[in-house]
């Protein structure tokens, strides 16, 4: 019985790929094509895990109908013998914008003089933000190229995923078929293929908000809160963006972060929504490959392996930063890395330069220790998962679409050969494998003479190397149509002489006889016999040599210079016979020991011991508090949201930056703990990030847990735009800043009361904040400098019944401080700039001295990445100018911000059961001479001046070692790019900066 059914299916097989077509035929008498192709004889490689030797695929009509080494033959059969051929599945692109042409920037800046910003969107019907459109659909900008697809045909790719690049939330994408001798509609597989997301604005608006990456974020963010409201048929307009956005919502979200710690960022947000991204990488993830793998998301790699740099100019070398140079010879590995780290990632050619890059990158990838099979996947079964395609596209099955590859050999080899790639089962020859192979080395016979010659190169285009004895001789190789022509010059170098031999490859390809045509014009005839497939001692040496692994130097945390290649821990530190400066009523005690136990100060006193303590002779040398900035802009990879006049919605914790130099640099200061604050580009900031400078960290771990809140505000010359390029946004006077306040709180306090009467509401994270200022949940640091403005801002305070909490820069605090100290108010000021801008000509370096007379909670702070690395000397000027006590002078830097950042319950002072972060100092502390010996936080050192030394020396060889790699990088023939000189990064106050 089983054999008659089998015999009905094997009948029945050439009826079950009929289709009713629904469109008419007007071009003549036409039948459809039913055939069966079968491939037999081959290696076919089903999925990355499973390999048929001698096995025969079918397919039919551009499906795949049977795979298997016992196969049932199809009457209607066109058979193809593969033998010592291999198969594989067609690669996917799962990210590119194929077909599709990204829109021009319109240009234009709103700090431009004269420029005409956009505040408001410029469409109607959908969402406030122009940079917002979900419902964008790739196909109507979609123009099937296909010279393009050629490319990637020839790469070895059956189909892409593509998108319009543009905007933060960028619509759907199509899922193309590479499929040059199909029609649009069956090459388009999905018009829906998943839902495109970037931190980057559109280039068809010019409205202007977000301005940073922060305001990205927090436009996201309020994305999904509308979306939800939306929905739930609360709005009384239709949204046309918010129905699209609720409509993708189900499809693959695919997020082009383009580097690391976007993709941390991005993932930030999914987590918040529950939402799991895709997240397209920036090839830089093994140097922070355990919070990759914390974020559970499946990446998009891509393999634009930075070139070498050109050191061979010694001052032009210096250009090139460690940073830089590690990242050249490690980025290779990052697909190893993730691989071994168990992360799953899809690779692509976004950023390839050019799609002929990608075998050799394939190869230097896995050169650098990928797995084939790995390799594999990642262009195959994983990119099908993503695009929930599994059942149709990455494997060969019954079923999928019959996209695969006819190869020579292994597919990653170095020498093999693409022979075929089809495509729904579309013929695409990239090289042609009726052509002999002709590669080898052979004994070439002429006139009595024996040449050694070595043939290797692509099949129809043949590179010839012909030695006699040692002396190589040049050659011209013409291969067409099965004949071969060969030229080479005489042995004689003094002589321009050629000889030539001409024959046809027959059946043994191992012995060709032909005709020779000598130096003289004499005719005679030539063998070439192949030579035994046997390794020459040079060409061992070779292949060793690409068998051995690269050497990649180790990553370091943050993978930069003067980053550590372990992470500092924390232990536990006697500091033996130090003058300690307590903060606390103890004063200043001398020869005094400081304990240091799970992270906290253990005990302070004289002759203490631990038997588990690492002892620290601090004799001689001085122990602080750590100092703490009130008002830094360091580690921050944006500071202004300058968008909107109020953008409460964004927070400086979003764009923390963990790698930036300025923490150690801060650390070699004695800074342990640091408020960044938000730029003074609108009258309501954003909020801060209160950090711990644990250099080597990632950003969440250098954040305090559970840190009190805080937001900036910014009164003056800034804010209503008198050094601005456009004067159009509110408010533009003095007076329209105090207007701004009330309508905000007044608008916060009516979405409180609408929040509590149960009424359905639309969640606003910017009226979220204000309502928390009002509650006094939140504190405001408002940016300041003349006595009028800081009165204002003191009533508007007292009229919605809340608390300034502090105000920095404030030079004009010394004419209002009793009025500070009346309301309970803090200043945190510099020590003596002035004169940098109009605002502050009536600065006075008695300022802090003044208001900390009057009671007034002082502080010193830097508001700049040069001026924090020395703020015990700032606050020694207190000394001079106003004669402040040397302790209370150090408490400016210490205690003092501690207070006005609510953290004093855990930093600040030498107190048992606060925090160990804690300075040693070479000297005095207030001393031009003090330099910080240890800077320990927790308990754990993150700056040691010794090390720092050690360090010094090894950043110099490690350098010297990268550069004579790079130097063989570019002898050995290999591309390279010239040092650039990279702009500074300089935060303050003043400064404000945008994103495009």
């Amino acid at each position: 019985m089983k054999k008659i059914l089998s015999s009905i299916m094997v009948i029945c097989c050439g009826f079950t790929f009929y289709a009713q077509e629904y469109f008419p035929k007007n071009d003549g008498v036409k039948s459809t094509d039913v055939n069966y192709t079968v491939f037999k004889n081959a290696t076919i490689h089903t999925s990355p895990d499973s390999e048929i030797k001698n096995a025969s695929l079918v397919i039919q009509k551009g499906k795949i109908v049977q795979v298997g080494a016992t196969i049932s033959m199809p009457k209607n059969s066109i058979v193809i013998d593969l033998k010592g051929k291999h198969i594989y599945p067609s690669f996917i692109d799962p990210y590119t914008n194929f077909g599709i042409t990204k829109p021009k920037a319109q240009g234009g800046s709103i700090f431009s003089p004269g420029a005409q910003p956009k505040w408001e969107a410029t469409r109607e019907g959908y969402y406030w933000n122009d940079h917002i459109r979900p419902e964008t659909n790739a196909l109507t900008d979609f123009k099937y190229d296909t010279k393009k697809a050629t490319e990637y045909v020839n790469a070895g790719f059956g189909v892409v995923n593509t998108h319009m690049p543009d905007g933060i939330i960028r619509g759907t994408g199509l899922l193309i078929a590479l499929n040059n001798n199909g029609s649009e509609g069956e090459r388009l597989l999905s018009d829906r293929s998943a839902q495109f997301f970037s931190f980057n604005k559109s280039n068809k608006s010019k409205q202007v908000y977000p301005t940073s990456l922060m305001g990205a974020m927090a436009l996201l963010r309020q994305v999904y809160h509308d979306a939800g409201w939306y929905i739930s048929g609360n709005s009384a307009t239709k949204d046309l963006s918010l129905e699209a956005f609720d409509r993708n919502k189900n499809l693959p979200q695919i997020f082009d972060a383009g580097n690391r710690i976007n993709g941390f960022r991005a993932d930030k947000v999914g987590d918040q929504f529950n939402i799991q991204y895709t997240i397209v990488g920036g090839g830089d993830e093994y140097a922070r490959v355990n919070s990759v793998k914390a974020t559970n998301a499946t990446y998009i790699i891509p393999l634009d392996f930075p070139e070498a740099y050109d050191v061979s100019n010694p001052y032009m070398s210096n250009l090139v930063s460690l940073g830089d140079m590690r990242h050249w010879n490690q980025a290779p590995t990052n697909p190893s890395v993730l691989s071994k780290n168990g992360i799953s990632f899809s690779l692509t050619t976004h950023k390839l330069k050019k799609l002929t890059d990608f075998k050799s990158r394939i190869i230097k990838a896995i050169h650098h220790g990928l797995d084939k099979k790995t390799a594999l996947a990642a262009l195959t079964t994983i990119p099908a998962k993503i695009l929930g395609k599994s059942n149709l596209l990455g494997s060969l099955k019954k079923g999928a679409y019959a996209n695969f590859l006819i190869t020579k050999g292994e597919l990653f080899s170095k020498d093999n050969i693409i022979f075929e790639n089809w495509v729904q089962g579309h013929k695409n020859v990239v090289n042609d494998m009726t052509i002999k192979d002709i590669n080898g080395s052979y004994d070439l016979t002429v006139a009595g003479k024996i040449y050694e010659l070595s043939i290797s190169g692509k099949p129809d285009k043949p590179k010839a190397n012909i030695k006699f004895g040692d002396i190589k001789l040049g050659s011209k190789i013409n291969y067409k149509n099965d004949w071969v022509s060969l030229t080479f010059t005489g042995t004689d170098t003094t002589k321009t002489e050629y000889t030539r031999v001409v024959t046809s490859i027959g059946q043994n390809q191992n012995l060709w006889r032909g005709k020779a045509i000598l130096p003289n014009g004499a005719e005679t005839t030539f063998t070439a016999k192949k030579k035994p497939n046997e390794t020459s001692d040079k060409e061992k040496e070779k292949t060793s040599e690409q068998k051995e692994q690269p050497e990649v130097l180790p990553v370091a945390y943050p993978n930069i210079a003067y980053g550590n290649l372990q992470l500092p821990k924390s232990e536990t530190l006697l500091l033996k016979n130090a003058t300690v400066w307590t903060n606390e009523s103890d004063g200043v005690l001398k020869e005094t020991d400081v304990l240091l136990k799970n992270g906290k100060i253990a005990a302070v006193g004289k002759n203490l011991t631990d038997s588990t303590a690492r002892t620290i002779d601090a004799t001689g040398k001085h122990v602080t508090a750590g100092v703490i900035d009130e008002h830094s802009h360091i580690a921050a990879d944006a500071i202004n949201e300058a968008g909107h006049n109020s953008s409460a919605e964004v927070t400086i914790e979003d764009v923390v930056s963990p790698s930036d130099i300025n923490i150690y640099r801060n650390l070699a200061g004695g800074v342990t703990s640091i408020q960044i604050l938000h730029g003074s580009a609108n009258p309501i900031g954003g909020r801060s990030a209160i950090l711990k400078l644990k250099w080597g960290e990632n950003a969440k771990n250098l954040i305090y847990k559970n840190p009190p809140k805080f937001i900036k505000f910014a009164l003056g010359e800034n804010v209503k735009q008198s050094n601005w390029g456009s004067t159009t946004r509110f408010p533009q006077t003095r007076m329209g800043v105090e207007q701004l306040y009330v309508d905000y709180f007044n608008r916060a306090k009516a979405y409180e009361k609408r929040k509590k009467s149960g009424i359905p509401y639309r969640k606003d994270i910017e009226m979220e904040t204000l309502v928390e200022i009002l509650n006094q949940e939140r504190f405001i640091s408002c940016h300041s400098y003349v006595q009028s403005e800081i009165n204002m801002l003191l009533k508007v305070a007292e009229r919605f019944n809340f608390k300034v909490n502090t105000f920095t820069h404030i030079l004009e605090g010394y004419k209002v401080a009793d009025k500070m100290a009346a309301h309970g108010v803090g200043g945190s000021t510099f020590s003596d700039w002035w004169a940098y801008k109009y605002e502050v000509n009536d600065a006075i370096p008695y300022n802090a001295t003044i208001m900390h007379n009057q009671g007034v909670v002082t502080a010193i702070n830097s508001d700049d990445s040069e001026m924090s690395r020395r703020l015990n000397q700032e606050a020694a000027k207190s000394v001079k100018y106003g004669g402040v006590s040397e302790e209370d002078a150090l408490k400016f830097v210490t205690l003092n911000p501690a207070k006005l950042l609510h953290i004093d319950d855990r930093v600040g002072s030498i107190k048992v059961g606060k925090d160990a972060d804690v300075v040693v100092w070479t000297d005095h502390p207030l001393s031009i001479y003090a330099k910080a010996d240890k800077t320990i936080i927790e308990g754990a050192i993150y700056f040691d001046l010794d090390k720092d030394k050690a360090m010094r020396k090894s950043i110099a060889a490690e350098k010297n070692k990268l550069s004579a790699m790079l130097l063989k990088a570019k002898n050995s023939g290999l591309k390279t790019q010239p040092p650039k000189k990279k702009e500074k990064q300089h935060f303050e106050c003043e400064t404000i900066e945008t994103i495009h």
